[in-house]
């Protein structure tokens, strides 16, 4: 090659390394800058091949990342790399920081034969280098051979340098780009951790509280969804109180819940008291698919806990796989921490509230009844002596009746309206005092006396049924006057359900703990139209009913005062079905039976007539205990000889007691028979007395009780 000729060509060069200089120095995506720089390569040098190749992170490996035309992308998509000092011109550049050039490839012992290039011919390969550190390596090739000349090695040798400054700089800015992003995103935490903060202090509402958390939180994180459950009652479910957007209000809708330890983030958060992350939820073993959130990648959930209790937890989901950083965990338990507290504080003043309107409404009641019952004795005492004055005017009357027979039938008519009268007013204080008058609590099977009272009622089989849960401790009680209290309230379902296609009431019996206090819990719900929210705080006042005239309106404040005279509650509220539940609490018996005091009959054989419930099972098993004999039987038949002692219940389901008695009495075994009820009204004892029973007593709950009975 001539002067003239060597001379434009290093001016082309110099020219062309000039061009791709200046193209490539302004490019701060460093994607964007490697492509181009290939395609500027070949297109001013008019190369058949350029690549760029840059170290992986443990300097073993240049790894392509960008190359020129068909060939370049096909090895992009295959991961093309080549081993740092091995047996190719880019491996020996990179590991030995300097330029190498192959006039022939097919000569050159130091050379990977590329199944993409099949062309080259020849090959030159151009360290990139930042001071001193090797970063990666530029591959230019022809498909001529002796491409290459020490000036083209000068010329692209600028080229490369100018590159790795480049990339350099692509770095650096890209560096600064995170972390001003970062900062942005370390602001706008910092921000929505304040707001968090505002509003819940400000915030006393709990589910305005609850939305706008996770409001903030989404918008705030640019997250997909976020959430936030709260345990319920029994510490076994957690139920999503609050949900983003209208995924969030869907399952809000659907009560949807997750077991507590069950397969899910939050369930898993909430039992090991501790912060929980999915990078990737497609990988996790704990976690809960959602068909409400199917574009959730990664998710966390936080803990809410308050002192040594956890109440609940927060779910917040991305669509990106390995979506949190380190300062979203801890912005996010932070804002978690300050909803634990404000939630508290949210519960604790609703408490405040409902006791502050609790103690209103006891002390307003009590006020009325107070001054309800002082009156109605009162005029109950003074409506008493008009029977007895009727009945002498009618004795009076009766000498009257030949000389003035019309005058005589229309005093009489007068009379008994007044009588009617008289009788109302006694019957009124008779519901609203006489409770007090017969108070005598002692341990009671609360099972054994709903159903008695179910019985004495005659309420259908298919209308009622029961759940009694396991282990239900006795109560202390007046079983007369709590029987009265279940008949009011079972009347009360029976007129609420009167006009229902299918009424239906449920009774649910099971020990309950308010305020350290141990109760024996009778739920009575009915499936009826409800009772207005507006009236619901009226039904305890006497006189006060939504069923028209013809009811007095006195059941329901009988049985709060019965429920008040054995230190019990009762109240009532809305099913989320349709209907109203009343939840009777009475005191539950947590004391021993004293031992020796009274001891049971040995060696005796019983008849016991009963049907088979909870008491006829326990009368037996502790008779037999005691090594007596029981028989217990509905259809009394028989030898009555055969027997020492019967015992007849009085409510009996499938038989008539009455009916039996007389059988009994006609068989002369009477006089060894002992008549039992859970409730007691003098008139029933006194017509029961006329078979010449034994006795008729009270029913014995307790070993104790029956030894006494029994003696």
């Amino acid at each position: 090659m001539d002067k003239a000729t060597l001379a434009e060509r290093r001016a082309a060069w110099l020219h062309a390394g000039a061009q791709v200089s200046r193209n490539i120095i302004s490019i701060l995506d460093p994607e964007v800058l490697l492509t181009r720089t290939v395609d500027l390569i070949c297109e001013a040098f008019g190369f058949y091949y350029a690549g760029v190749f840059l170290l992986d992170e443990s300097g073993e490996w240049a790894i392509l990342k960008a190359g020129y035309g068909p060939a370049g992308a096909a090895m992009l998509a295959e991961g093309h790399k080549l081993r740092v000092g091995g047996l190719s011109m880019i491996g020996a550049a990179t590991g030995r920081n300097k330029a190498l050039i192959a006039l022939d490839v097919g000569e050159e012992p130091v050379h990977f034969k590329n199944p993409h290039l099949p062309l080259t011919r020849s090959e030159m390969a151009l360290p990139l280098a930042v001071g001193d550190k090797v970063i990666g390596a530029l591959t230019v090739q022809s498909a001529a051979e002796a491409a290459f000349s020490e000036d083209d090695i000068t010329a692209l040798q600028a080229v490369a340098d100018q590159l790795a400054v480049a990339l350099n700089n692509a770095r650096l800015y890209t560096e600064n780009a995170r972390l001003l992003a970062q900062a942005t995103r370390r602001a706008r935490l910092l921000q929505a951790a304040a707001e968090v903060g505002k509003d819940v202090t400000s915030i006393l509402d709990l589910d305005t509280l609850l939305q706008r958390t996770v409001d903030i939180i989404c918008e705030a994180y640019g997250f997909y969804y976020a959430g936030v459950f709260l345990l319920d009652p029994t510490g076994t479910w957690a139920i999503l109180r609050a949900g983003r957007g209208e995924a969030g209000a869907a399952m809000v809708a659907a009560g949807h819940k997750l077991q507590v330890g069950g397969l899910s983030m939050i369930g898993a958060a909430i039992a090991e008291r501790k912060a929980r992350i999915a990078l990737d939820v497609g990988e996790e073993a704990v976690f809960f698919r959602n068909p409400y959130l199917p574009l959730t990648r990664s998710e966390m959930a936080l803990p809410l806990v308050i002192g040594e209790q956890v109440i609940g937890a927060v779910t917040v989901q991305s669509v990106e796989p390995a979506a949190f950083t380190s300062e979203d965990i801890s912005s996010l338990q932070a804002m978690a921490d300050q909803l634990a507290v404000a939630l508290n504080n949210a519960r604790l003043l609703r408490e405040l509230e409902a006791a502050h309107a609790e103690l209103v409404r006891t002390k307003t009641f009590e006020a009325i009844a107070t001054a309800t019952t002082e009156a109605i004795h009162w005029i109950g005492n003074k409506a008493l002596p008009i029977t007895v004055s009727v009945q002498r005017l009618r004795e009076d009357l009766e000498s009257l009746t030949e000389a003035a027979p019309d005058v005589v039938d229309s005093m009489r008519e007068d009379l008994s309206l007044i009588e009617d009268s008289a009788r109302l007013i006694v019957q009124v204080k008779e519901h609203l005092i006489g409770p007090a008058r017969e108070y005598k609590p002692a341990p009671a099977m609360i099972e054994d006396i709903v159903q008695d009272t179910v019985r004495m009622m005659h309420i259908p089989a298919a209308v009622i049924d029961y759940t009694i849960a396991p282990d239900v401790p006795l109560g202390i009680v007046d079983t007369t006057q709590l029987s009265r209290a279940f008949r009011y309230v079972l009347q009360n379902a029976l007129e609420a359900t009167e006009d229902v296609a299918a009424p239906h009431i449920h009774i649910e019996i099971a020990p309950v703990e308010e305020g350290g206090v141990v109760y024996v819990a009778t739920r009575i719900a009915d499936n009826g139209p409800g009772i207005p929210e507006t009236e619901m705080h009226k039904i305890w006042a006497s006189f006060y009913t939504t069923k028209g005239a013809k009811h007095a309106g006195l059941g329901l404040p009988a049985c709060a005062q019965i429920l008040k005279q054995i230190d019990g509650k009762i109240s009532a509220r809305h099913r989320p079905e349709g209907g109203v539940v009343f939840e009777l609490l009475v005191p539950a018996f947590g004391g021993a039976e004293a031992e020796g005091a009274v001891r049971l009959p040995v060696g005796r054989r019983f008849l016991l007539v009963d049907d088979d419930d909870v008491w006829s099972r326990f009368v037996a098993r502790t008779l037999g205990e005691a090594h007596n004999t029981v028989t217990r039987t509905v259809s009394v038949e028989g030898h009555y000889a055969d027997f020492d002692a019967i015992i007849v219940d009085d409510v009996l389901e499938t038989a008539d007691s009455v009916g039996i008695l007389k059988r009994i009495a006609s068989a002369g075994a009477a006089a060894k028979t002992l008549v039992v009820a859970s409730s007691m009204q003098v008139e029933r004892m006194m017509a029961l007395l006329q078979f010449g029973v034994r006795d008729v007593v009270i029913k014995p709950y307790t070993r104790t009780a029956l030894a006494e009975r029994l003696g």
